[in-house]
Protein backbone atom coordinates (compact mmCIF):
# COMPACT_ATOMS: atom_id res chain seq x y z
CA UNK A 1 0.00 0.00 0.00
CA UNK A 2 2.80 2.44 0.89
CA UNK A 3 4.64 1.89 -2.39
CA UNK A 4 1.42 2.60 -4.33
CA UNK A 5 0.78 5.85 -2.44
CA UNK A 6 4.39 6.97 -2.93
CA UNK A 7 4.25 6.25 -6.65
CA UNK A 8 0.98 8.18 -6.92
CA UNK A 9 2.55 11.19 -5.16
CA UNK A 10 5.55 10.98 -7.53
CA UNK A 11 3.19 10.83 -10.49
CA UNK A 12 1.28 13.91 -9.32
CA UNK A 13 4.53 15.80 -8.74
CA UNK A 14 5.63 14.87 -12.23
CA UNK A 15 2.37 16.18 -13.70
CA UNK A 16 2.76 19.44 -11.78
CA UNK A 17 6.34 19.80 -12.96
CA UNK A 18 5.32 19.14 -16.53
CA UNK A 19 2.57 21.74 -16.31
CA UNK A 20 5.06 24.24 -14.94
CA UNK A 21 7.32 23.63 -17.94
CA UNK A 22 4.37 24.27 -20.27
CA UNK A 23 3.59 27.51 -18.46
CA UNK A 24 7.23 28.59 -18.69
CA UNK A 25 7.35 27.83 -22.38
CA UNK A 26 4.18 29.83 -23.00
CA UNK A 27 2.24 26.82 -24.35
CA UNK A 28 -0.46 27.37 -21.70
CA UNK A 29 -1.29 30.60 -19.91
CA UNK A 30 -0.63 31.22 -16.23
CA UNK A 31 -4.34 32.02 -15.83
CA UNK A 32 -5.40 28.69 -17.28
CA UNK A 33 -2.89 26.85 -15.10
CA UNK A 34 -4.13 28.64 -11.96
CA UNK A 35 -7.79 28.00 -12.83
CA UNK A 36 -7.05 24.32 -13.27
CA UNK A 37 -5.57 24.11 -9.78
CA UNK A 38 -8.12 26.35 -8.03
CA UNK A 39 -10.80 24.55 -6.04
CA UNK A 40 -14.32 25.49 -7.16
CA UNK A 41 -16.85 27.36 -5.10
CA UNK A 42 -20.05 25.39 -4.55
CA UNK A 43 -23.64 26.65 -4.51
CA UNK A 44 -26.35 24.15 -3.61
CA UNK A 45 -29.85 25.51 -4.28
CA UNK A 46 -32.72 23.61 -2.65
CA UNK A 47 -36.34 24.50 -3.32
CA UNK A 48 -39.20 23.13 -1.25
CA UNK A 49 -41.72 20.70 -2.78
CA UNK A 50 -40.87 21.38 -6.44
CA UNK A 51 -41.80 18.45 -8.63
CA UNK A 52 -40.44 17.33 -11.97
CA UNK A 53 -43.83 18.36 -13.38
CA UNK A 54 -43.19 22.12 -13.31
CA UNK A 55 -39.89 22.96 -15.02
CA UNK A 56 -39.63 24.11 -18.62
CA UNK A 57 -36.48 22.14 -19.39
CA UNK A 58 -38.14 18.97 -18.11
CA UNK A 59 -40.91 19.26 -20.67
CA UNK A 60 -43.59 21.57 -19.26
CA UNK A 61 -44.43 24.11 -22.03
CA UNK A 62 -46.60 26.30 -19.78
CA UNK A 63 -44.41 27.01 -16.74
CA UNK A 64 -42.04 29.96 -17.08
CA UNK A 65 -38.62 28.96 -15.69
CA UNK A 66 -36.10 30.67 -18.01
CA UNK A 67 -33.30 30.79 -15.44
CA UNK A 68 -33.49 27.09 -14.57
CA UNK A 69 -33.76 26.30 -18.27
CA UNK A 70 -30.68 28.44 -18.92
CA UNK A 71 -28.76 26.71 -16.14
CA UNK A 72 -29.62 23.34 -17.70
CA UNK A 73 -28.43 24.62 -21.09
CA UNK A 74 -25.01 25.28 -19.53
CA UNK A 75 -24.85 22.06 -17.57
CA UNK A 76 -26.41 18.63 -17.10
CA UNK A 77 -30.05 17.78 -16.52
CA UNK A 78 -30.46 14.51 -14.64
CA UNK A 79 -33.60 12.62 -15.63
CA UNK A 80 -33.37 9.94 -12.93
CA UNK A 81 -32.53 11.88 -9.76
CA UNK A 82 -34.35 10.81 -6.61
CA UNK A 83 -34.79 11.98 -3.08
CA UNK A 84 -34.59 9.08 -0.65
CA UNK A 85 -37.44 10.25 1.58
CA UNK A 86 -40.21 12.60 0.46
CA UNK A 87 -40.29 14.74 3.59
CA UNK A 88 -38.58 18.09 4.16
CA UNK A 89 -36.42 17.59 7.27
CA UNK A 90 -35.54 13.97 6.61
CA UNK A 91 -34.63 14.69 3.00
CA UNK A 92 -32.44 17.65 3.93
CA UNK A 93 -30.59 15.50 6.43
CA UNK A 94 -29.75 13.04 3.65
CA UNK A 95 -28.61 15.87 1.37
CA UNK A 96 -26.25 17.26 4.02
CA UNK A 97 -24.87 14.01 5.45
CA UNK A 98 -24.79 11.61 2.50
CA UNK A 99 -26.51 9.10 4.80
CA UNK A 100 -30.03 7.68 4.60
CA UNK A 101 -32.27 9.10 7.30
CA UNK A 102 -32.59 5.72 9.02
CA UNK A 103 -28.81 5.91 9.54
CA UNK A 104 -28.39 9.58 10.49
CA UNK A 105 -31.34 9.57 12.91
CA UNK A 106 -33.38 12.40 11.34
CA UNK A 107 -36.44 10.18 10.91
CA UNK A 108 -38.88 13.04 10.29
CA UNK A 109 -39.58 16.71 10.93
CA UNK A 110 -37.21 18.66 13.15
CA UNK A 111 -39.44 21.59 14.08
CA UNK A 112 -41.94 22.00 16.91
CA UNK A 113 -43.33 18.92 18.68
CA UNK A 114 -42.10 16.55 15.96
CA UNK A 115 -38.58 16.92 17.44
CA UNK A 116 -36.59 14.56 15.25
CA UNK A 117 -32.83 15.22 15.33
CA UNK A 118 -29.76 13.53 13.90
CA UNK A 119 -27.30 11.56 15.99
CA UNK A 120 -24.68 13.83 17.60
CA UNK A 121 -21.71 11.94 16.14
CA UNK A 122 -22.81 12.46 12.52
CA UNK A 123 -20.61 14.81 10.47
CA UNK A 124 -22.38 16.73 7.74
CA UNK A 125 -20.43 17.72 4.65
CA UNK A 126 -20.54 21.48 5.45
CA UNK A 127 -18.52 20.67 8.58
CA UNK A 128 -16.13 18.59 6.50
CA UNK A 129 -15.80 21.42 3.98
CA UNK A 130 -14.89 23.81 6.80
CA UNK A 131 -12.20 21.34 7.86
CA UNK A 132 -11.00 21.29 4.24
CA UNK A 133 -10.54 25.06 4.15
CA UNK A 134 -13.85 26.24 2.71
CA UNK A 135 -15.87 29.07 4.22
CA UNK A 136 -19.49 27.95 4.52
CA UNK A 137 -22.74 29.89 4.63
CA UNK A 138 -26.43 29.15 4.58
CA UNK A 139 -29.57 31.18 3.97
CA UNK A 140 -33.26 30.35 4.12
CA UNK A 141 -34.86 27.13 5.29
CA UNK A 142 -32.69 25.06 7.64
CA UNK A 143 -35.01 22.46 9.18
CA UNK A 144 -32.36 20.06 10.57
CA UNK A 145 -30.76 19.57 13.97
CA UNK A 146 -28.65 19.58 16.08
CA UNK A 147 -26.72 22.66 15.00
CA UNK A 148 -23.33 21.20 15.86
CA UNK A 149 -23.95 18.42 13.31
CA UNK A 150 -25.12 20.87 10.64
CA UNK A 151 -22.81 23.75 11.49
CA UNK A 152 -22.06 26.53 9.01
CA UNK A 153 -19.63 29.40 9.49
CA UNK A 154 -22.31 31.96 8.70
CA UNK A 155 -26.12 31.98 8.82
CA UNK A 156 -27.30 34.75 6.51
CA UNK A 157 -30.64 36.46 7.07
CA UNK A 158 -33.45 36.49 4.55
CA UNK A 159 -37.14 35.68 4.07
CA UNK A 160 -37.17 32.20 2.55
CA UNK A 161 -40.31 33.15 0.61
CA UNK A 162 -38.47 36.08 -0.99
CA UNK A 163 -35.75 34.46 -3.12
CA UNK A 164 -34.56 37.56 -4.97
CA UNK A 165 -34.07 39.29 -1.62
CA UNK A 166 -32.25 36.19 -0.38
CA UNK A 167 -29.89 36.31 -3.36
CA UNK A 168 -29.12 39.98 -2.76
CA UNK A 169 -28.36 39.22 0.89
CA UNK A 170 -25.67 36.76 -0.26
CA UNK A 171 -23.59 39.38 -2.09
CA UNK A 172 -21.12 40.10 0.72
CA UNK A 173 -20.62 36.41 1.44
CA UNK A 174 -20.09 35.52 -2.23
CA UNK A 175 -17.80 38.47 -2.82
CA UNK A 176 -15.81 37.86 0.36
CA UNK A 177 -12.34 36.46 1.07
CA UNK A 178 -10.82 35.26 -2.23
CA UNK A 179 -8.16 33.26 -0.41
CA UNK A 180 -10.75 30.58 0.40
CA UNK A 181 -13.34 28.88 -1.80
CA UNK A 182 -16.88 29.05 -0.46
CA UNK A 183 -19.92 26.80 -0.09
CA UNK A 184 -23.36 28.43 -0.10
CA UNK A 185 -26.48 26.49 0.90
CA UNK A 186 -29.38 28.47 -0.59
CA UNK A 187 -32.78 27.12 0.54
CA UNK A 188 -36.13 28.60 -0.42
CA UNK A 189 -39.50 27.78 1.16
CA UNK A 190 -41.23 28.05 -2.23
CA UNK A 191 -43.20 26.36 -3.71
CA UNK A 192 -44.31 24.78 -0.40
CA UNK A 193 -47.94 25.26 0.59
CA UNK A 194 -48.58 28.14 2.95
CA UNK A 195 -49.97 31.61 3.42
CA UNK A 196 -53.58 30.54 3.89
CA UNK A 197 -56.29 30.12 1.30
CA UNK A 198 -56.94 32.56 -1.51
CA UNK A 199 -60.48 33.36 -0.40
CA UNK A 200 -60.89 35.86 -3.24
CA UNK A 201 -60.36 33.18 -5.93
CA UNK A 202 -62.72 30.47 -7.17
CA UNK A 203 -62.35 27.20 -5.25
CA UNK A 204 -60.22 28.97 -2.60
CA UNK A 205 -56.89 27.31 -3.39
CA UNK A 206 -53.90 27.32 -1.09
CA UNK A 207 -51.71 30.35 -1.81
CA UNK A 208 -48.41 28.41 -2.02
CA UNK A 209 -46.69 31.46 -0.51
CA UNK A 210 -48.14 33.91 -3.03
CA UNK A 211 -49.30 37.25 -1.65
CA UNK A 212 -52.76 38.61 -2.33
CA UNK A 213 -51.46 42.19 -2.55
CA UNK A 214 -47.99 43.48 -3.18
CA UNK A 215 -44.93 41.74 -4.54
CA UNK A 216 -41.84 40.32 -2.97
CA UNK A 217 -38.86 42.68 -3.44
CA UNK A 218 -37.39 42.31 -6.91
CA UNK A 219 -39.94 39.71 -8.00
CA UNK A 220 -42.29 40.16 -10.93
CA UNK A 221 -45.12 37.82 -9.99
CA UNK A 222 -46.15 35.62 -12.92
CA UNK A 223 -49.75 34.44 -12.68
CA UNK A 224 -51.30 31.48 -14.45
CA UNK A 225 -54.81 30.73 -15.62
CA UNK A 226 -56.07 27.44 -14.12
CA UNK A 227 -57.31 26.36 -17.55
CA UNK A 228 -53.75 26.48 -18.91
CA UNK A 229 -51.96 24.35 -16.30
CA UNK A 230 -50.97 20.77 -17.05
CA UNK A 231 -52.51 18.27 -14.64
CA UNK A 232 -50.10 15.37 -13.97
CA UNK A 233 -51.60 11.86 -14.33
CA UNK A 234 -51.49 11.19 -10.59
CA UNK A 235 -53.81 14.14 -9.85
CA UNK A 236 -57.52 14.56 -10.60
CA UNK A 237 -58.37 16.99 -13.38
CA UNK A 238 -60.80 18.95 -11.24
CA UNK A 239 -61.41 22.70 -10.93
CA UNK A 240 -60.02 22.62 -7.40
CA UNK A 241 -56.82 20.91 -8.53
CA UNK A 242 -56.33 23.31 -11.44
CA UNK A 243 -56.82 26.30 -9.14
CA UNK A 244 -54.14 24.97 -6.78
CA UNK A 245 -51.74 24.13 -9.61
CA UNK A 246 -52.02 27.72 -10.88
CA UNK A 247 -50.89 28.97 -7.45
CA UNK A 248 -48.12 26.37 -7.37
CA UNK A 249 -46.88 27.49 -10.82
CA UNK A 250 -46.78 31.10 -9.65
CA UNK A 251 -44.63 30.09 -6.69
CA UNK A 252 -42.30 28.09 -8.94
CA UNK A 253 -41.77 31.12 -11.18
CA UNK A 254 -40.75 33.10 -8.09
CA UNK A 255 -38.20 30.38 -7.32
CA UNK A 256 -36.85 30.73 -10.85
CA UNK A 257 -36.38 34.48 -10.44
CA UNK A 258 -34.48 33.89 -7.21
CA UNK A 259 -32.18 31.48 -9.03
CA UNK A 260 -31.67 34.05 -11.78
CA UNK A 261 -30.75 36.78 -9.33
CA UNK A 262 -28.33 34.46 -7.49
CA UNK A 263 -26.57 33.64 -10.76
CA UNK A 264 -26.29 37.38 -11.47
CA UNK A 265 -24.74 37.97 -8.03
CA UNK A 266 -22.14 35.27 -8.77
CA UNK A 267 -21.32 36.88 -12.11
CA UNK A 268 -21.12 40.39 -10.65
CA UNK A 269 -18.66 39.12 -8.05
CA UNK A 270 -16.54 37.42 -10.72
CA UNK A 271 -17.19 34.01 -9.12
CA UNK A 272 -19.52 32.38 -11.61
CA UNK A 273 -16.82 30.86 -13.82
CA UNK A 274 -15.33 28.92 -10.92
CA UNK A 275 -18.53 27.82 -9.18
CA UNK A 276 -20.23 24.44 -9.16
CA UNK A 277 -23.99 25.06 -9.11
CA UNK A 278 -26.55 22.39 -8.22
CA UNK A 279 -30.32 22.88 -8.23
CA UNK A 280 -32.62 20.33 -6.57
CA UNK A 281 -35.91 20.13 -4.70
CA UNK A 282 -36.15 18.37 -1.33
CA UNK A 283 -39.18 16.27 -2.38
CA UNK A 284 -42.11 16.20 -4.76
CA UNK A 285 -45.04 18.56 -5.20
CA UNK A 286 -47.22 19.10 -2.10
CA UNK A 287 -50.25 17.13 -3.24
CA UNK A 288 -51.43 13.69 -2.12
CA UNK A 289 -49.77 11.14 -4.38
CA UNK A 290 -46.41 12.91 -4.41
CA UNK A 291 -45.01 14.44 -1.21
CA UNK A 292 -44.71 11.94 1.69
CA UNK A 293 -45.02 9.01 -0.76
CA UNK A 294 -42.34 7.06 -2.56
CA UNK A 295 -44.28 6.91 -5.77
CA UNK A 296 -42.45 8.51 -8.68
CA UNK A 297 -43.99 12.01 -8.31
CA UNK A 298 -42.76 12.12 -4.72
CA UNK A 299 -39.17 11.05 -5.33
CA UNK A 300 -38.17 11.58 -9.02
CA UNK A 301 -37.15 15.24 -8.97
CA UNK A 302 -35.36 17.99 -10.88
CA UNK A 303 -31.59 17.96 -10.57
CA UNK A 304 -29.55 20.40 -12.64
CA UNK A 305 -25.77 20.53 -12.28
CA UNK A 306 -23.49 23.12 -13.85
CA UNK A 307 -19.79 22.37 -13.45
CA UNK A 308 -17.32 25.19 -14.17
CA UNK A 309 -14.98 22.94 -16.14
CA UNK A 310 -17.62 21.09 -18.09
CA UNK A 311 -17.02 20.60 -21.82
CA UNK A 312 -20.32 19.03 -22.88
CA UNK A 313 -23.15 21.45 -22.15
CA UNK A 314 -26.91 21.19 -22.31
CA UNK A 315 -26.94 17.41 -22.07
CA UNK A 316 -29.07 14.96 -20.12
CA UNK A 317 -27.77 12.12 -17.97
CA UNK A 318 -29.95 9.11 -17.21
CA UNK A 319 -27.86 7.74 -14.33
CA UNK A 320 -30.00 6.69 -11.37
CA UNK A 321 -28.65 8.94 -8.64
CA UNK A 322 -30.13 9.89 -5.28
CA UNK A 323 -29.60 12.55 -2.66
CA UNK A 324 -27.21 10.42 -0.61
CA UNK A 325 -24.86 10.90 -3.58
CA UNK A 326 -24.79 14.70 -3.31
CA UNK A 327 -22.42 14.98 -0.32
CA UNK A 328 -19.69 12.74 -1.76
CA UNK A 329 -20.04 14.44 -5.15
CA UNK A 330 -19.54 17.91 -3.66
CA UNK A 331 -16.62 16.69 -1.54
CA UNK A 332 -15.14 15.13 -4.68
CA UNK A 333 -15.31 18.45 -6.52
CA UNK A 334 -13.70 20.11 -3.50
CA UNK A 335 -10.81 17.64 -3.64
CA UNK A 336 -11.65 16.51 -0.11
CA UNK A 337 -13.32 13.13 -0.60
CA UNK A 338 -11.79 10.71 1.88
CA UNK A 339 -12.03 6.96 2.23
CA UNK A 340 -12.68 7.56 5.92
CA UNK A 341 -16.03 9.33 5.41
CA UNK A 342 -19.37 7.84 6.45
CA UNK A 343 -21.18 8.62 3.20
CA UNK A 344 -23.60 5.94 2.06
CA UNK A 345 -23.89 7.44 -1.41
CA UNK A 346 -21.19 7.71 -4.08
CA UNK A 347 -19.84 10.58 -6.13
CA UNK A 348 -21.38 11.06 -9.55
CA UNK A 349 -18.75 13.59 -10.63
CA UNK A 350 -17.30 11.14 -13.14
CA UNK A 351 -20.59 10.73 -15.05
CA UNK A 352 -21.55 14.40 -15.45
CA UNK A 353 -20.67 14.42 -19.15
CA UNK A 354 -21.92 10.94 -19.94
CA UNK A 355 -25.50 10.62 -21.09
CA UNK A 356 -25.87 6.87 -20.52
CA UNK A 357 -23.28 5.82 -17.93
CA UNK A 358 -22.89 2.18 -16.99
CA UNK A 359 -23.38 0.80 -13.47
CA UNK A 360 -25.83 3.53 -12.43
CA UNK A 361 -28.92 1.38 -12.86
CA UNK A 362 -30.36 1.02 -9.35
CA UNK A 363 -31.25 3.32 -6.48
CA UNK A 364 -32.87 3.05 -3.06
CA UNK A 365 -35.22 5.01 -0.82
CA UNK A 366 -36.02 4.96 2.88
CA UNK A 367 -38.92 6.89 4.44
CA UNK A 368 -40.10 6.55 8.03
CA UNK A 369 -41.94 9.67 9.29
CA UNK A 370 -43.14 13.02 8.03
CA UNK A 371 -44.99 14.55 10.95
CA UNK A 372 -44.70 12.73 14.29
CA UNK A 373 -48.23 11.37 13.83
CA UNK A 374 -47.35 9.88 10.45
CA UNK A 375 -45.53 6.64 11.15
CA UNK A 376 -45.45 4.73 7.89
CA UNK A 377 -42.00 3.29 7.11
CA UNK A 378 -41.36 2.37 3.49
CA UNK A 379 -38.27 0.99 1.83
CA UNK A 380 -37.76 1.04 -1.93
CA UNK A 381 -35.47 -0.47 -4.51
CA UNK A 382 -35.84 1.03 -7.98
CA UNK A 383 -34.21 -0.22 -11.14
CA UNK A 384 -34.69 1.17 -14.63
CA UNK A 385 -37.69 -1.05 -15.27
CA UNK A 386 -38.88 -2.50 -11.99
CA UNK A 387 -39.61 -0.89 -8.65
CA UNK A 388 -40.43 -2.56 -5.33
CA UNK A 389 -42.01 -0.70 -2.40
CA UNK A 390 -42.09 -2.47 0.97
CA UNK A 391 -44.82 -0.92 3.12
CA UNK A 392 -43.58 -2.03 6.51
CA UNK A 393 -46.67 -0.69 8.34
CA UNK A 394 -49.10 -1.91 5.68
CA UNK A 395 -51.66 -2.82 8.33
CA UNK A 396 -52.22 0.88 9.02
CA UNK A 397 -54.18 3.35 6.94
CA UNK A 398 -51.80 5.54 4.98
CA UNK A 399 -51.41 8.73 7.07
CA UNK A 400 -51.91 12.23 5.68
CA UNK A 401 -49.78 15.30 6.24
CA UNK A 402 -52.06 17.94 7.73
CA UNK A 403 -51.68 20.37 4.81
CA UNK A 404 -52.25 17.66 2.20
CA UNK A 405 -55.41 16.45 3.95
CA UNK A 406 -56.77 20.00 4.07
CA UNK A 407 -55.92 20.68 0.44
CA UNK A 408 -58.99 21.61 -1.60
CA UNK A 409 -57.83 19.13 -4.24
CA UNK A 410 -58.15 16.20 -1.84
CA UNK A 411 -61.23 17.47 -0.01
CA UNK A 412 -63.10 17.90 -3.29
CA UNK A 413 -62.35 14.28 -4.16
CA UNK A 414 -63.70 13.08 -0.81
CA UNK A 415 -66.82 15.27 -0.95
CA UNK A 416 -67.66 14.12 -4.46
CA UNK A 417 -67.38 10.45 -3.54
CA UNK A 418 -65.14 9.87 -6.54
CA UNK A 419 -63.66 6.38 -6.78
CA UNK A 420 -60.46 7.60 -8.42
CA UNK A 421 -57.88 10.15 -7.39
CA UNK A 422 -55.92 10.61 -10.59
CA UNK A 423 -55.23 7.13 -11.97
CA UNK A 424 -55.17 5.47 -8.55
CA UNK A 425 -58.28 4.61 -6.59
CA UNK A 426 -58.83 6.39 -3.29
CA UNK A 427 -59.01 2.96 -1.63
CA UNK A 428 -55.63 1.93 -3.09
CA UNK A 429 -54.08 5.18 -1.88
CA UNK A 430 -55.27 4.82 1.71
CA UNK A 431 -54.93 1.03 2.13
CA UNK A 432 -51.71 -0.38 0.77
CA UNK A 433 -50.44 -3.96 0.53
CA UNK A 434 -47.22 -5.19 2.07
CA UNK A 435 -45.42 -5.13 -1.28
CA UNK A 436 -45.99 -3.04 -4.37
CA UNK A 437 -44.14 -4.18 -7.49
CA UNK A 438 -44.37 -2.08 -10.64
CA UNK A 439 -43.16 -2.46 -14.20
CA UNK A 440 -42.32 1.19 -14.89
CA UNK A 441 -41.83 0.56 -18.61
CA UNK A 442 -45.41 -0.59 -19.10
CA UNK A 443 -46.98 1.09 -16.08
CA UNK A 444 -45.24 4.43 -15.43
CA UNK A 445 -48.14 5.62 -13.26
CA UNK A 446 -47.67 2.72 -10.79
CA UNK A 447 -51.26 1.50 -10.68
CA UNK A 448 -50.89 -2.20 -11.55
CA UNK A 449 -49.32 -4.02 -8.62
CA UNK A 450 -47.55 -7.18 -9.80
CA UNK A 451 -46.41 -8.42 -6.38
CA UNK A 452 -48.97 -11.25 -6.31
CA UNK A 453 -48.62 -12.14 -9.98
CA UNK A 454 -46.91 -15.56 -10.29
CA UNK A 455 -45.25 -14.46 -13.56
CA UNK A 456 -43.20 -11.91 -11.58
CA UNK A 457 -42.22 -14.14 -8.66
CA UNK A 458 -38.53 -14.21 -9.69
CA UNK A 459 -38.45 -10.42 -10.07
CA UNK A 460 -40.06 -10.00 -6.65
CA UNK A 461 -37.61 -12.42 -5.02
CA UNK A 462 -34.62 -10.72 -6.63
CA UNK A 463 -35.69 -7.23 -5.57
CA UNK A 464 -36.44 -8.36 -2.01
CA UNK A 465 -32.90 -9.68 -1.80
CA UNK A 466 -31.53 -6.37 -3.08
CA UNK A 467 -33.59 -4.47 -0.53
CA UNK A 468 -32.36 -6.62 2.36
CA UNK A 469 -28.75 -6.20 1.23
CA UNK A 470 -29.24 -2.42 1.08
CA UNK A 471 -30.69 -2.38 4.59
CA UNK A 472 -27.84 -4.47 5.93
CA UNK A 473 -25.25 -2.32 4.17
CA UNK A 474 -26.72 0.92 5.54
CA UNK A 475 -27.41 -0.43 9.05
CA UNK A 476 -31.16 0.03 8.84
CA UNK A 477 -32.84 -0.84 12.17
CA UNK A 478 -36.05 -1.71 10.29
CA UNK A 479 -34.35 -4.74 8.75
CA UNK A 480 -35.68 -6.62 11.80
CA UNK A 481 -39.19 -6.30 10.40
CA UNK A 482 -38.43 -9.06 7.91
CA UNK A 483 -38.31 -11.44 10.87
CA UNK A 484 -41.57 -10.50 12.60
CA UNK A 485 -44.81 -8.55 12.10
Amino acid sequence: MESKSVSRRDFMKGCAAGASVLVGSGLISKGAFAAGRKRPNVVLIVSDDHGLDAVGCYGNPVIKTPNLDGLAAEGVRFTNAFCTTASCSASRSVILTGMYNHANGQYGHEHSYHHFVSFPDVKSFPVLLTDAGYRTGRIGKYHVAPEEVYKFDVALKGNSRSPVEMANNCRDFIGGDDSQPFFLYFCMSDPHRGGGKAEELPYKPDRFGNRAKGEYPGVKEIKYDPKDVIVPPFLPDSPECRAELAQYYQSVSRVDQGVGRLLSVLKEAGKYDNTLIIYISDNGIAFPGAKTTLYEPGMNLPCIVRSPRQKKKGITCDALINYADLAPTIMDFAGALSNKNTFQGRSFKSVLEREHPRRWDVTYASHTFHEITMYYPMRVVRERRYKLIWNIAHGLDYPFASDLWEASTWQATIRSGEKYYGKRTVEAYIHRPKFELYDLKNDPDEVKNLADNPKYKRVLTRLKAKLKAFQKRTKDPWILKWQYE
